[in-house]
């Protein structure tokens, strides 16, 4: 219950009222004040508008920091006075409030100890209270306009007031507590702080008749406490000291000190100062800390991205100690299990390069209080693990998809440990780079896999014969985890001639890699055991039709062997392959055979027979549509490219035309091939 239900006010024509409801907010105490100022100026009662507005920041302030709920707001005028009254719906008990004036000075001492709010209701207003509802607490106000005879405070109540004031500051006035409840920052400075906290400390000092003051601040960032802002001299020695605590969250500290004699008035304007600037300091941190996570999650995308790039173990794992130090450590360290579960040093870094050497003594240090023992603990528990000294830091295990790759040892800052929002950006950059090396693992091995099946569908070696010049070249696509689907050969023949194969299965991958060696095998059997080359051909086309999958192949099958004189007779048969350039060794080049039929397409073929003599220094040059596709933005290398780079290397043995001919495709574009590239050079090399 309350000490006073209410004011008690007379009806009539000349009263003002106004109720409404505003959310628990921050623009609330705003949104009070325009309501309040309203209704003074329709009632004209301007001279009591600081007082009022004064007092109903207060009370809607602490409403909405303490009730936190809907307040209910009650403006009411009258020719005498003003009346407002702030209801919140808190439930709970509150502690008993007392109403109306004080007569002595130790009964203001005893409102100023139990809050500066109280004090200011009870400095400036006629009379105050407290209504207790089943459904929450009103607190009211009375302000009567000067003059009004029995309204006003009693004389001896305002002389106790005045009593109490100190005699060289005299009591605050409405217009300068006004003032200092309105002081804000300046919202368009890029910090400012120091010169919010210099104008609220002198503000308050002058109030106060302080003779100096100073604010300090620690923002936890390892720079100690720093002074944000000073008002006159230093404290003189064996001065006392009001000193007030601001009210900040972790990792903010700081106080606000005043060189102030002792009054009834000096520590509830020194805490409401504190308030205040504690307000502003909060929200400086909260702006601070949103900054920083939006700088955290830039940083932690810029990292995803860069590891995502490489797909090289070692390089993978030499980024990661580069992305931490020193942004989020001294040094850093990363260590990865071996397949006997001892942990290796993958990589390294320290702020100071001198200091290296000395980190990489440490971590290879053994024993049961080794930083060693300490990663193995890590590792094995899954679960972060402090390091003691001489490198301060802390561990957290590597793992992707249940896998315990190693662990990310990280050291401590120069100048202050790890905060919890470090801490956890490193565990997610610890989770990052756990799945970025075994990306890389996976990518390696894939790529390991598809070198060994790609190297078996190819000819280790190209044959050796007399009056013969064979040369090839091979570039996988651009993606060196894919098997292409390439591929040539050269195959002796029962009759003494050679066999040249190139072909082109449709696709890539383990699919085209298993066609692939399916075509090269079944042409090795068939040409063993003396099948013409338009029955090798039918053969096959019948294997891979009936094989089905939709996988088609073109062939170019040369047999080759020595004809009249000097020369090289050449029968050439193409299933759909390419037609190959001849290369004369007196200059042009130009290309040869009729194209026929794909393999694996229709049950019945054509493949048209082109017989060719090669001359001393001619050579056919077979190619796979990878040279001729291979583009530069919307431009095709084409056919009549690889013909006119041809013609200048007449003359050139085999290895050379096909080392020319792979160089000119490739540079062609600077992007990686899309399609496998594959050149072989026959050549006559009779002399």
């Amino acid at each position: 219950m309350s000490a006073e239900a209410g004011p008690s006010m007379n009806g009539g024509s000349d009263e003002h009222i106004r109720r409404v409801r505003l959310p628990a907010d921050r623009r609330t105490p705003a949104a009070a004040r325009a309501l309040v100022r309203s209704v003074l100026a329709e009632a004209d009662l301007h001279e009591l508008l600081n007082e009022a507005l004064l007092l109903t920041t207060e009370l809607t302030t602490n409403a909405v920091e303490h009730a936190r709920t809907e307040l209910d707001i009650e403006v009411e005028a009258d020719p005498a006075g003003l009346t407002v009254t702030v209801t919140d719906f808190a439930a709970g008990p509150v502690d008993e409030l007392l109403v109306g004036v004080r007569s002595t000075t130790s009964d203001i001492s005893e409102v100023a100890e139990r809050g500066r709010g109280l004090l200011l209701v009870d400095h400036f207003a006629s009379r105050w209270g407290t209504t207790y509802l089943p459904t929450g607490k009103g607190v009211w106000f009375r302000l009567d306009r000067p003059g009004a005879g029995a309204a006003t405070r009693p004389a001896e109540a305002r002389a106790a007031l005045n009593a109490a004031a100190p005699t060289d500051a005299g009591t605050p006035s409405a217009a300068a507590m006004s003032e200092l409840m309105q002081t804000n920052p300046d919202p368009y400075a890029d910090d400012p702080l120091p010169e919010f906290a210099a104008g609220l400390l002198t503000r308050v000092a002058e109030m106060v008749g302080a003779a100096g003051g100073v604010v300090r601040l620690d923002r936890g960032d390892g720079q100690g406490s720093q002074v944000l802002a000073r008002y006159g001299r230093q404290p003189r020695e064996g001065n006392e000291l009001l000193r007030v605590p601001l009210a900040v969250h972790r990792p903010y500290a700081g106080e606000l000190e005043l060189d102030a004699a002792p009054s009834a008035y000096a520590r509830p304007l020194a805490v409401l100062a504190g308030e205040r600037l504690s307000l502003h300091l909060e929200n400086d941190r909260l702006r601070r800390a949103d900054v920083r996570r939006s700088a955290w999650l830039t940083f932690l995308a810029e990292a995803s991205e860069l590891l995502a790039q490489s797909l090289d173990v070692e390089l993978t794992m030499a980024l990661v100690p580069q992305l931490v130090v020193p942004r989020l450590g001294q040094w850093c360290a990363v260590h990865t299990t071996d397949e006997w579960g001892r942990l290796r040093l993958a990589a390294a870094s320290h702020a100071d390069e001198a200091l290296l050497p000395q980190l990489h003594r440490v971590l290879q240090e053994t024993g049961p209080d080794s930083i060693q023992a300490r990663l193995r603990e890590a590792s094995r528990s899954a679960a972060q693990v402090p390091l003691g000294a001489p490198m301060e830091g802390f561990a957290v295990p590597l793992i992707a998809r249940g896998q315990r790759l190693g662990t990310l040892a990280v050291g401590r800052h120069q100048r202050h440990r790890h905060d919890p929002d470090e801490v956890s950006v490193l565990e997610d950059v610890a989770r990052r780079a756990a799945l970025a090396i075994e990306n890389a693992r996976i990518h390696a091995e894939r790529r390991r896999v598809a070198q060994t099946l790609q190297q078996s569908l190819l000819p280790p070696v190209l044959p050796v014969v007399e009056g013969i010049g064979f040369a090839a070249e091979y570039v996988p696509t651009g993606d060196e985890a894919e098997v292409g689907g390439d591929f040539y050969d050269v195959v002796p023949l029962p009759d003494g001639r050679w066999l040249v194969v190139v072909g082109d299965v449709s696709g890539k991958g383990v699919q085209a890699a298993a066609v692939t060696g399916l075509v090269r095998d079944v042409i090795r059997v068939l040409v063993g055991d003396g099948k013409p080359l338009p029955e090798v051909l039918g053969r096959l086309n019948e294997t891979l039709v009936e094989r089905g999958g939709g996988r088609y192949c073109t062939l170019a099958l040369a047999a080759v062997g020595p004809g009249d004189g000097d020369q090289l007779d050449v029968s050439l048969h193409l299933a759909g392959h390419d037609r190959p350039v001849l290369l004369h060794g007196g200059g042009g080049a130009g290309f040869v055979g009729t194209g026929g039929t794909a393999l694996g397409l229709l049950d019945a073929i054509a493949t048209p027979t082109a017989e060719i003599a090669l001359k001393p220094g001619d050579a056919l040059i077979f190619y796979t549509d990878g040279v001729t596709e291979r583009r530069r933005g919307r431009e095709l290398f084409g056919t009549d490219r690889l013909r006119e780079s041809a013609a200048p290397l007449a003359g050139y043995s085999a290895d050379v035309v096909a080392a020319r001919l792979r160089a000119t495709a490739i540079a062609f574009s600077v992007e990686p091939p899309r399609d496998d590239i594959a050149v072989l050079v026959l050549r006559n090399d009779a002399l």
